[in-house]
């Protein structure tokens, strides 16, 4: 399976995500920008995948990270986001949403376990109420301090500036 086929619609994740379920298997959902790929991501990433069997990305669109995150964002487009992301192994399916919170799409995919970083309060994370009705739990796990792209966009103008 190459990483572009891990890339679904809602309906087909909803689906996935039935069969999965069926044959016991544990969902993780986690969710975000995810606009220059780095450590701090893919730490996170990895510590979320590790509490269940299967990783479900719900990733902003690009008009939602304009949104969310102001004009000159995202840095990298959706199609590149999503791709990089699918190719991490520990990967098991991306989900492009266009609201401004995954929502919708949390209420959908009914995830057994919903992670955040740590930068969050667990009762504070979208869906949460959501996931705890269904029988799931929330987990926020920690970040690697000095890995995010806001710094990373920060050095890059310092350094065009020298």
């Amino acid at each position: 399976m190459g990483s572009s086929d891990k890339i679904k619609e809602w309906v087909q994740a909803t689906e996935l995500r039935q069969d999965w379920k069926k044959s016991g298997r544990k969902v993780v959902f986690t969710n975000g920008c995810f606009d220059i790929l780095h450590l701090g991501h893919v730490d996170y990433l990895e510590r979320a995948a590790k509490l269940g069997d299967r990783l479900v990305i719900g990733l902003n669109s690009d008009d939602s990270v304009v949104r969310l995150k102001g004009e000159g964002r995202p840095i990298n487009q959706i199609e590149t986001r999503s791709r990089l992301l699918a190719a991490l192994g520990f990967v098991d399916l991306v989900v492009i949403f266009d609201e401004d919170t995954p929502l919708e799409l949390i209420t959908s995919l009914k995830p057994d376990i919903l992670v955040k970083g740590n930068d969050y309060l667990a009762e504070n994370v979208v869906g949460a109420d959501i996931v705890k009705e269904n029988g799931g739990e929330v987990v926020t796990v920690p970040l690697v301090k000095g890995h995010s792209t806001s710094d990373i966009i920060e050095k890059i103008k310092t350094q065009k500036g020298k």
